[in-house]
């Protein structure tokens, strides 16, 4: 067996002396360490420095006889068992002792008879020892804990000061736990104070202050983040000498292997590197002394067996132990051993909250044990009843038929259950999660497996086995033949290798529908085997041995089909549509009567009813929801008798609420009878929309109680709902009352209006009459669209008016001066960072606070942060007391001088990141925090981070060249503008490190050590040899030189260095804790600081591990393998995963794959590779999903511990943040057990409390600052994390967000794991472990005191793309069961947090561009009767219109849609005031507004509803690559033009275009917002791009556009515009799955054909709407006659105009291809011969003629619009949205797939279609490209113009002096002097961009000329143009 050792053997110094304390209790009862005079029989061996030994491994071994019943030879072993005498010696059993030998039983096969046993385990109850008789009572033994106590008065002299909130612990009780540091010491608020007080007796004299070394933690082999390239610790502490700092007399020495050169040596050379000393215990809290239940041993033994017995994997089985004993030692560390395994078996099977447990009674196979499947009620009874015994302990039948009977029964037997079988069940679950791979997202369906392994196990046939069973058995036979069937359900074998299948979620059997096949006793029996038979028919004892030939392909169906459609928003969200649609409609029907009454009569009666149609309309909505369910719910005989109840008592409630309506309106609309029926009618209405709005849709009709077996189900996995406490709930409901209470237009003058002489030419006066009834019905769409805004903008309000008040209350806020947060900062950090109720005090509170303030405040120094005038400022020191007899701790000025303000002193730079963190730290320990436990018994937790392509380290290429030639600067450069303190002390340390390196081999004269002053004055003095430091940071190549700088940057990038060592920082903070808290330890070692380390570090490996899984591993670069192994030698603790493919073992097979664990301390094999510590082989490859999620599940078999955090490879931590992580584990609520076993009778299920599942916590986006757009997307992170979930968390609204949420390890890993993997549904992962959670009764939790750092996208792309990701990720969402479930289950409060929280906030969006969209619609409405008729103030006045009223109607819907924008910015203004202050959001906020930001905010909205409407049209969702790096360089037009114009500036020109004609007929100021807005759709990614208005780069930016215009007809070319086209239109066609095996098939993706029923409403549907809206328009327009030359009236069509101008371009660009083609097809063969360019040429041409074509038809528009301006925009509008609507209508109907090359392009243009490999395709594929050129020829127009306006938008900025440095500053908030500077090119490069731009610049303005005088011309011109509707009619 090689286990990893961990830490010291058992003789290490323990951490604390019980000799020194009280006992509390008889030695077997207290857990912790054991006596010390037990401890002293063992003498600690002295610890060389080195690399820990590790034996090597022998294959084939399984590992020692850890069973004591075995180790006295083959006749000890138990009945029907295998010998273990070829087992290895286990390291650990040379010392073990044996006691309670006198118990035979353990180790034994449960097989084994009981009754045989001397002394039976029967121990419900808690023993105190291994096998000894129970108590009488239900008591456990509780944690030891120390009796020390202080008076309140003693407290209060500590410190010299009193702080109420610090008496009473400052923190939150929890139910369940102990009262909190009663007696606690508080910290003193003095200048200074001697460490030791002869006359306080309560500190022991035997240990003087001066045997504290502040800087002892300083001295160690530790040199913060740089790991080995730091001055040494003797040079930094010389340093702060020379500033009058006092070095104890007592101080630590270190080994030169610890040095600063430790990092950089073999592998091998670490602290624990000698070979001769003895393997450690690493589970020093399972020991033999603590009177264990089994021992370690023990547990491998069973663990062997039953690999064995099942066919484990050997090295699965080695990790599962590890971790095992893990778990088991954190546990115990903190309670007996015996309720650490009792409280583990209780979390994974038996307990109240196990998902086993739940799941046993859910697929009620409680009666399935009672007697076979058969047993249960009302199944099929043709099985042989004899051979299904009943199984032993079986209740009668009857009895068992109970619910509450069955609960009982269960926990009957897990009491009696022995703690061998406890540990037996929790070993075998373990071992098949641990190797399940993909089905370990199956939870249930584990369950299962596990059940039928626990059957197999009990059986005789398992207890007869002699042979083992073969390796691999498990997998091969359970796990591969369900990954297989996964697997296939998404991929098929294409040229041999699996590619994803063209399949869309409705058919594909995913992780959800198998798993639930295992929810029901119905999914179960559809289970059959290879020969028809039910898996349920076998005896369970043989189901296992049977799972080998199930037939899974016929066992799984669908069980919620996730329909590409927007219907299920009508399902899941029918509560939030009846509550606005009916409101809207009673508010509406109330204030417009004129609209269905007479008002000459009263008819008060036909009002009540009409406005109590609000019922039957609630009614309506809610038949919608139930029709659609029938579209996602599988139509069982169960679900369908549901849904036909609740549709027939739908009905009759919808002809209760409609049949008054009808008697009053159609037969008594007056009278008393009719007001009597109308007003009853309403109040039925009233109860009708009340219960819908509130009733949850599954609940209603029908009611499923949780006692009965029926629903079950479905009650425990889908609606298990965590409950809020009374005041949480009440929060909640007022929340909601608030924002719906502040929720409660003049239509009734234009509905009234007829239009005067108006008459289309073959519609009449139809048209005239209805268009005032068109245009109020667009305006009543656009105030319900505005209604549903309004609700979002009071739910912004309040919920950020509630957080802050919340802020207020925990003491977050900055706006709390009571607080003190500076000057009680020491007391607090003694109070809630320090288990100093658990300590033995030996010194005064400040002596130990000191410690972990000087600890932090170096931390930063280290990090290049702080100067070292700064550090000497804010460090505690020991100088000399008055006496000088004595020592004093004097306390830094800086605690008293942060509220003071006469104290003028500089603690660290204005506005830096060191103010920041030490702020944050001093605020969050003002808040209520979990008291810690002691280092030794806090949990174990480990931090998984996954990493796919993340930059490790920067290099030193990347660092100092530019990235490409759009990039203006290099990233060093860059970075030491934006961070120029930090790199000036940077470069004062490393010339400290040349110094002591005798490198640099100048004077010593200003490097630091001489204790020369290094301000900025005598900065200015440094000599030239200087100068290599301050530009690129060393002078000499060097690597220790080199690799800081690296590291420098790296630690100021996203990059995974900055990650790990961020996180590093939680070995760190233990050990500084441990040391502080235990300071016997420290003497204990006698200033052996090897072996000090040594202990440190093995509690640090104890309690914290980090896993980095990096699924690219094997196929690394060499630069990111040498980056990764600098990692492992930096930091040997971290631990990688990752998957290694080997070949097939035979010829036609699959690649094998391993899921394998190295670590810094792994050996290094010849090859340079580490020999891995686990190699776990999995059925196949893992990542079937989008990589995140199958990246974390492979390598969270390696995790350790009771809880697991989250992070990204982008995310940082620091040392004060990592001091609080005993703090966040107590949010779990663990840290107290009840002293009751969770088996007992005594234990109401009502009071075990629901188990936190996660704790989520705040991020500080540290790319803030980093120019507007890093800005903008840090604030929205900042307050979606914080502000939002502060509030979410308190209402419990919130789920999981990622990252850096700490997660339940066991809770999690039980449902499903720690995220969900279905390709594309599940794209955001995260939130469905959340949802998972929440629905299954996990609490989910926000800690406000911690935060971690977190990097965002810096770019416009970037961050678009990120935006683009959610918005398809939300898209899924709206399809998954998960929003199913929660939206009709959820108590209205809670679902109304829920949607407007997630959902909701997308919805918004959409809702948002809708409006502005209907907005426009309604503009073009007024504005066509404004321009047509005469308006009038008073609707008394004949021949005219009153459209005062409407104007006064467009501008308060202006406002609403600006406040609904704008509002955006609140959270975010209030988030900075409360935690930054006044100033600093009022200048955040004034920057933003500088820079623009509001235009950025348009374009997110926009990209946010664009995303979520593409996806739920046409798919497609898949992770997108963002990018994090320094968006400097700037992004050529093109690539901005071609990525946006899809998703924002095809609407924004179209919008725009609306606009003009807006502003040209009714022009009002409040349209200028509008015009904002518009534009901002339209330039914001050009006005967002680095350096877009530098001339030159301007100018060669349009010849681009050009070139990409015109490329890819010749031959292929990744970057033109046809493939951009071709792209645009395959969403909708599909590609041909054949492929031919041209070059150019790469350049198209795997997009799958959109379904016609799917696109139906987004693709025909609303185009045609829009159709028809602006073809209207343009007829009204065009029904006024006009005079002709005879002064008649001449009424012309505008129908028929319409279609001449949106046909006439298609007919003419068909007819030039039709004369093209045959000129290709003819010329082509001789002219390609010749002439390579030929294609390009004949499509130049085409090309050419469909823009002249484009620009003639506008003339000739507005020529016959005689030359109105107004009226020729309209006649555009419209032509445009009929070509479009075309055009799509040819794409969905004519065009065939799309082949993945573009032959058929270069064939259409150079006519050579033979030999292009198109095969049969060739006869008829001529024909389809002719439909896609006639198409293409007018998008090309369309672009043309388009690319050309935005060019001449933008191109007077250019001409503006200066205005690229104007525009840096701006983008990067960068003042000029710091900026970028301009490239530098040689002065021939100069020269051809100079001549280049020129030659196109003048082109350009050519062109604009044009431009500007098609425009302008007829308008100055207007008088001497002819008039064309004088002699043409149309």
């Amino acid at each position: 067996m090689n286990i990893p050792p961990q830490g010291p053997a058992q003789a290490a110094p323990t951490p604390r002396n019980p000799a020194n304390r009280k006992p509390e209790g008889p030695p077997q009862q207290r857990p912790g360490p054991p006596p010390m005079q037990h401890q002293q029989q063992q003498q600690a061996p002295s610890y060389p420095t080195g690399q820990p030994h590790f034996p090597p491994r022998q294959q084939g071994a399984y590992g020692p006889p850890h069973n004591r019943a075995f180790r006295d030879g083959p006749d000890m072993q138990p009945p029907n068992s295998y010998p273990l005498r070829d087992l290895q010696p286990s390291p650990y059993a040379q010392n073990a002792q044996q006691p309670h030998s006198q118990s035979p039983g353990h180790g034994m096969s449960p097989g084994f008879n009981p009754a045989i046993r001397t002394n039976p385990f029967n121990n419900h109850y808690y023993g105190g020892g291994f096998n000894g008789a129970d108590s009488e009572d239900e008591s456990l033994n509780p944690p030891n804990r120390r009796d020390t106590t202080f008076s309140s008065s003693s407290q209060n002299s500590l410190f010299h000061g009193n702080d109420s909130d610090v008496d009473h612990r400052g923190r939150s009780r929890e139910p369940g736990m102990p009262p909190k540091g009663k007696g606690r010491a508080g910290p003193s608020e003095s200048d200074s104070e001697t460490v030791s007080d002869e006359n306080s007796p309560r500190f022991p004299t035997n240990i003087s202050g001066s045997d504290i070394d502040l800087f002892g933690p300083f001295r160690g082999p530790d040199d913060g983040r740089y790991t080995g390239f730091s001055p040494s610790a003797d040079a930094l502490l010389s340093l702060l000498e020379s500033h009058k700092s006092s070095a104890p007399e007592h101080q630590y020495r270190y080994d030169s292997t610890n040095s600063k050169t430790a990092a950089n040596t073999n592998a091998k050379t670490n602290v624990f590197s000698d070979p001769t000393r003895p393997l450690l215990n690493p589970y020093p809290s399972w020991t033999i002394e603590r009177h264990v239940p089994l021992t370690h041993e023990e547990i491998e033994g069973i663990m062997i067996d039953l690999t064995r017995k099942f066919g484990f994997q050997k090295d699965n089985m080695r990790n599962q132990l590890d971790a095992y004993m893990t778990m088991l030692d954190s546990r115990s560390s903190r309670m007996t051993p015996v309720q650490a395994l009792t409280t583990l078996h209780a979390d994974y099977i038996g307990g109240e909250h196990a998902n086993y447990r739940k799941w046993y009674f859910a697929a009620q196979l409680d009666l399935d044990d009672h007697m076979g499947y058969h047993s249960a009620p009302g199944r099929n009874k043709k099985v042989n009843r004899n051979s299904m015994a009943p199984q032993p302990g079986a209740v009668n039948i009857e009895t068992h038929d109970s619910l509450a009977a069955a609960e009982q029964h269960w926990k009957m037997r897990m009491s009696r259950m022995s703690h061998f079988d406890r540990a037996r069940q929790i070993a075998l679950y373990m071992l098949i999660w641990g190797e399940a791979s993909q089905i370990r997202f199956l939870p249930e369906c584990l369950c299962f497996i596990y059940k039928c392994a626990e059957d197999y196990y009990m059986s005789p046939d398992c207890q007869k086995l002699v042979n083992p069973v073969p390796e691999g058995e498990y997998l091969r036979n359970v796990i591969s033949p369900l990954y297989r069937f996964i697997r296939d359900q998404s991929y098929e074998v294409q040229g041999g290798k699996y590619v994803k299948r063209e399949r869309d979620h409705k058919s594909i059997i995913g992780y959800d529908d198998i798993n639930q096949a295992f929810w029901s006793p119905e999914g179960i029996s559809r289970i059959c085997l290879r020969d028809n038979n039910r898996l349920v028919d076998v005896h369970i004892g043989k189901r296992w041995i049977a799972l080998n030939h199930v037939d899974w392909t016929t066992a799984f169906r669908k069980t919620y089909i996730e329909k590409r459609t927007w219907l299920h928003l009508a399902v899941n969200f029918t509560r939030i549509w009846i509550i606005h649609v009916v409101m809207y409609w009673y508010f509406t029907a109330y204030n417009a009567p004129f609209l269905y009454t007479n008002e000459d009569i009263d008819e008060a009666g036909v009002q009540w009813t009409i406005v109590a149609l609000g019922g039957a309309i609630a009614t309506i909505i809610m038949l919608l929801g139930l029709f659609c369910e029938f579209m996602f719910i599988p139509l069982t005989w169960s679900n369908s008798a549901m849904l036909i109840r609740r549709l027939v008592i739908l009905l009759i409630v919808l002809a209760i609420n409609t049949a008054p309506a009808i008697y009053i309106c159609l037969f008594n609309r007056t009278g008393n009878v009719s007001r009597i029926v109308g007003m009853s009618h309403f109040g039925v209405s009233l109860i009708t929309t009340a219960v819908f709005a509130i009733m949850p849709s599954n609940q209603l009709f029908g009611s499923s109680s949780k006692t009965s077996r029926k629903n079950l189900a479905s009650q425990t996995f889908t609606a298990s709902f965590p409950k809020l406490k009374g005041s949480d709930r009440m929060l909640s409901l007022c929340l909601w009352a608030l924002i719906f209470g502040c929720k409660l237009v003049p239509l009734r003058a234009l509905y009234s209006e007829r239009i005067p002489n108006c008459q289309d030419k073959y519609l009449g006066e139809t048209l005239c009459s209805i268009m005032p009834v068109l245009t109020v019905i667009v305006m009543f769409i656009v105030d319900l669209v505005l209604f549903f805004l309004d609700t979002y903008l009071w739910y912004v309000i309040w919920n950020t008016i509630f957080s802050v008040f919340q802020s207020f209350k925990l003491g977050v806020s900055v706006w709390t001066p009571w607080r003190h947060i500076f000057s009680r900062l020491p007391k607090r950090i003694y109070a809630k960072l320090l288990a100093t109720a658990d300590m033995d005090i030996k010194y005064k509170p400040k002596v130990l606070c000191s410690q972990i303030w000087n600890a932090v405040v170096i931390s930063m120094y280290r990090e290049h942060l702080l100067s070292i005038e700064h550090v000497q400022r804010l460090l505690y020191q020991q100088v000399p007391s008055e006496t000088g007899h004595k020592r004093t701790l004097k306390a830094p000025t800086f605690f008293i001088a942060q509220e003071d303000s006469s104290v003028k002193a500089e603690f660290y730079p204005h506005h830096s990141e060191a103010e920041r963190r030490i702020t944050f730290f001093a605020q969050s320990l003002s808040t209520p925090i979990p008291d810690p436990l002691p280092v030794d018994q806090m949990p174990t937790f480990t931090v998984l981070v996954p990493h796919y392509s993340e930059k490790t380290l920067l290099s030193l290429r990347e660092i100092l060249k530019e990235e490409d030639q759009n990039t203006r600067v290099t990233l060093l450069e860059y970075l030491k503008q934006l961070h120029p303190v930090e790199w000036d002390n940077f470069v004062r340390d490393t010339k400290i490190l040349a110094e002591e390196s005798n490198i640099y081999a100048g004077s010593t004269i200003g490097l630091g050590l001489s204790g020369v002053d290094m301000s900025k004055e005598n900065l200015k003095e440094v000599n030239n040899d200087d100068l290599p430091f301050y530009s690129v940071g060393f002078k000499s190549a060097a690597p220790e030189f080199t690799i800081r700088t690296r590291i420098w940057a790296s630690l100021r990038a996203q990059t995974l260095y900055r990650t790990v060592s961020g996180f590093m920082n939680y070995s760190k903070a233990i050990k500084l804790l441990y040391r502080i808290e235990n300071p016997e330890v420290v003497q204990q070692f006698g200033g052996n600081g090897d072996r000090l380390e040594r202990e440190l570090e093995r509690i640090s490996r104890q309690k914290f591990k980090f896993v980095v899984s990096m699924q690219r591993y094997t196929k690394f670069s060499k630069e990111e393998a040498e980056n990764a192994e600098f990692l492992l030698r930096a930091y040997p603790n971290l631990q990688i995963a990752y998957l290694d493919e080997r070949p097939p073992e035979a010829e036609g097979q699959e690649s094998v794959v391993y899921s394998v664990l190295i670590d810094g301390e792994c050996e290094l094999m010849p090859d340079g590779k580490r020999r891995p510590r686990y190699r776990v082989r999995l059925p196949g490859n893992p990542i079937l999903g989008d990589g995140k999620s199958d990246n974390q599940n492979h390598a969270i078999i390696f995790t350790r511990g009771e809880y697991i955090q989250l992070i990204d490879a982008n995310q940082d931590n620091y040392l004060e943040e990592a001091l609080k992580i005993r703090n966040v584990l107590g949010e779990f609520e663990q840290y107290y057990t009840p002293n009751v076993s969770p088996y007992s009778p005594k234990v109401d299920p009502k009071d075990v409390p629901e188990p936190v599942a996660i704790v989520g916590a705040r991020e500080y986006i540290f790319s803030e600052n980093i120019g507007v757009l890093g800005d903008v997307a840090a604030g929205k992170e900042q307050t979606f994390g914080t502000l939002t979930q502060r509030m979410m968390a308190k209402i419990g609204g919130k789920l999981h967000y990622g990252h850096p949420d700490f997660l339940n390890f066991i809770y999690m890993t039980t449902r499903g794991g720690v995220s969900k993997a279905q390709k594309g549904l599940h794209l955001n992962e995260d939130i469905y472990a959340g949802m998972t959670a929440f629905k299954r009764g996990g609490r989910i939790k926000h800690s406000e005191y911690y935060q971690c750092g977190k990097g965002r996208d810096l770019g416009f792309g970037s961050i678009l793309n990120f935006t683009t990701k959610l918005g398809t990720g939300m898209g899924e969402q709206m399809l998954s069961r998960e929003y199913y479930y929660m939206g009709t289950q959820l108590p209205l409060d809670r679902f109304l947090t829920f949607f407007y929280a997630h959902p909701g906030f997308h919805i918004n969006n959409i809702f948002i561009m809708l409006s502005v969209q209907l907005f426009m619609f309604s503009m073009l409405f007024i504005g066509a009767m404004a321009s047509s008729v005469q308006i009038c103030s008073d609707v008394a006045e004949g021949g005219c219109v009153n459209l005062v009223p409407v104007y006064d109607w467009i501008k308060r819907c202006v406002l609403s849609i600006f406040f609904v924008f704008f509002i955006a910015f609140l959270p975010l203004f209030l988030q900075e005031f409360m935690e930054r202050g006044f100033t600093r959001s009022l200048i955040r906020l004034g920057k933003h507004f500088m820079s623009l930001s509001p235009f950025f905010e348009v374009f997110v909205t926009q990209i946010y509803a664009n995303s979520i409407l593409t996806n739920l049209s046409f798919g497609g969702a898949r992770y997108i690559a963002t990018g994090r790096g320094f968006a400097t360089a700037r992004t050529p037009f093109v690539l901005l033009y071609s990525r946006f114009a899809g998703p924002s500036l095809y609407l924004g020109m179209r919008t725009l275009i609306m606009l003009i004609f807006a502003s040209l007929t009714m022009w009002v100021p409040h349209l200028i917002y509008f015009w904002v807005t518009v534009l901002a759709l339209v330039i914001s990614p050009f006005v967002f791009n680095p350096h877009q208005f530098a001339f030159t780069d301007f100018l060669l930016d349009y010849r681009e556009f050009l070139r990409w215009l015109s490329r890819g007809n010749s031959r292929t070319h990744v970057s033109s515009w046809i493939s951009y086209c071709r792209t645009l239109r395959t969403r909708i066609t599909g590609y041909k799955r054949k492929r031919l095996g041209h070059p150019s098939e790469k350049l198209g993706g795997d997009i799958p054909k959109a379904n016609l029923g799917v696109i139906f409403v987004s693709e025909i549907v609303l185009p045609l709407v829009q159709v028809v809206l602006c073809v209207v328009c343009y007829m009204f327009v065009r029904s006024f006659p006009e005079a002709n030359e005879q002064g008649q009236a001449v009424y012309t069509s505008g129908l028929l105009r319409v279609g001449i101008f949106a046909v006439g371009p298609i007919v003419v660009n068909a007819a030039v291809l039709a004369v093209l083609f045959a000129m290709s097809v003819i010329l082509g063969p001789l002219m390609n011969m010749c002439c390579v360019k030929f294609g390009s040429i004949m499509a130049a041409a085409a090309h050419a003629v469909a823009v002249l074509t484009l620009l003639i038809f506008f003339e000739a528009m507005w020529a016959l619009e005689a030359w109105n301006a107004g009226h020729a925009v309209l006649g555009i509008i419209a032509a445009i949205a009929v070509q479009r609507f075309i055009f799509k209508i040819l794409i969905i109907l004519f065009l065939t797939r799309e082949f993945k090359h573009d032959e058929t392009n270069r064939a259409w243009w150079t006519g050579k279609w033979h030999g292009r490999g198109l095969g049969t395709h060739a006869i008829l594929q001529p024909l389809r490209e002719f439909m896609c050129k006639i198409i293409e020829m007018s998008m090309f127009a369309c672009d043309f113009m388009m690319g050309h306006i935005i060019l001449f938008m933008l191109f007077p900025f250019c001409l503006i002096p200066w205005i690229d440095r104007w525009h840096s500053t701006m983008l990067f908030w960068l003042r000029p002097s710091k900026q970028i500077r301009p490239p530098i090119f040689s002065a021939k490069l100069r020269m051809e961009r100079r001549l280049t731009a020129w030659s196109y610049g003048a082109l350009f303005l050519v062109l604009m000329a044009v431009f500007v005088g098609l425009v302008v011309g007829p308008v100055v011109f207007k008088s001497h143009l002819p008039n064309l509707n004088k002699y043409i009619s149309v």
